[in-house]
């Protein structure tokens, strides 16, 4: 019988440690300077408290089986995180990488080490960070070459690309450079492994499914058949079918579909014994996080900006379904 992996992405909205915490770099503290002020224990204490109860609801109330998550300082908010998701009694696991971000902020993964494993010892290499090139230092994407519960290689390259302060256009070539990046990695992986490895990349792409950085850098296309034919290393954004139904994962000015699911065609063909469960992507828009007026998501906030004690975070997670053969 097929087993079942639940994978989802979220975006946690300035999942910072405490002010005044030893374990921030000095030049973190001086990037974010006055934003943390007032980010007291009992603040963080109830964000987390807020994140576990979605991450809770998630994979039909079981938790997910594998969470990217970005906007998280270090690996000590995460270890929180896990703490609080004790409940769900299961083994989760994390992985995480310090970028060198200005404001400290990573990509990381927590996973069910009862379903996925990470092969470590002398010699084994399963976790990668692909620097982006560009004079200010962006998040890295997170490489991880999972193993699953069948003897199987996973691989998971979780993305945080460059946002758009500053203006959509005028940020734009950075967005591309990521867009870049993703995809040369995504060629070297089969290059490495085989053509035939399963690669699954997700995140928060600060852009949309039509923009020019996903498609033409990425390679990232709308057309599954292209991904499969074509002969260069393409990605299926799963995206695309949410798009023109007033539905995004972030909202300003309206919802902007800025967290994609790409998949390579190792696990969109049939005969694949990892793939997609067809139409399984999905914008998990639960209720108790959804402001009644926007639609959009009901945003925690700090780091400078009014907190709402009862919200979450500025972004919904997105969800995919893969299974796998016996």
């Amino acid at each position: 019988m097929p087993t079942q992996y639940r994978v989802a992405f979220w975006n946690l909205e300035n999942l910072f440690d405490i002010e005044g915490s030893p374990r921030r770099e000095e030049k973190v503290a001086r990037a974010i300077g006055g934003d943390i002020k007032g980010w007291t224990q009992a603040l963080l204490d109830r964000k987390i408290s807020q994140l576990a109860a979605i991450i809770k609801e998630m994979g039909i109330n079981k938790g997910p089986d594998l969470l990217g998550v970005c906007e998280v300082e270090n690996r000590f908010v995460l270890e929180l995180l896990v703490q609080a998701l004790a409940p769900l009694k299961r083994n989760y696991q994390i992985i995480h990488h310090d970028t060198q971000d200005r404001r400290g902020i990573d990509v990381a993964f927590i996973y069910d080490g009862n379903q996925f494993s990470v092969p470590s010892g002398p010699g084994v290499e399963s976790v990668f960070s692909h620097f982006v090139l560009r004079r200010n230092a962006t998040r890295d994407i997170v490489q991880v070459n999972f193993v699953t519960k069948k003897n199987r290689m996973l691989v998971v390259m979780g993305n945080h690309w460059p946002s758009r302060t500053g203006g959509e256009s005028e940020s734009a070539a950075y967005r591309a450079m990521a867009g870049e990046t993703l995809a040369y990695f995504h060629q070297r992986v089969l290059e490495i492994y085989g053509d035939g490895t399963p690669v699954l990349a997700l995140g928060d792409f600060n852009d949309e499914p039509f923009d020019t950085s996903l498609v033409d850098y990425a390679l990232a296309d709308r057309s599954a058949d292209k991904v499969i034919r074509g002969r260069n290393p393409y990605f299926n954004n799963l995206m695309w079918p949410m798009m023109g139904k007033s539905l995004g994962t972030h909202y300003f000015d309206g919802p902007n579909m800025l967290d994609n699911i790409l998949v390579n065609k190792n696990l969109l063909k049939a005969a694949s014994p990892i793939k997609v469960k067809p139409n399984s992507a999905n914008i998990l828009r639960y209720a108790a996080m959804t402001d009644k007026v926007s639609g959009g998501p009901r945003r925690f906030g700090g780091m400078g900006k009014a907190v709402d004690q009862s919200g979450f975070s500025d972004h919904f997670p997105v969800e995919v379904v893969l299974t796998e053969d016996d």
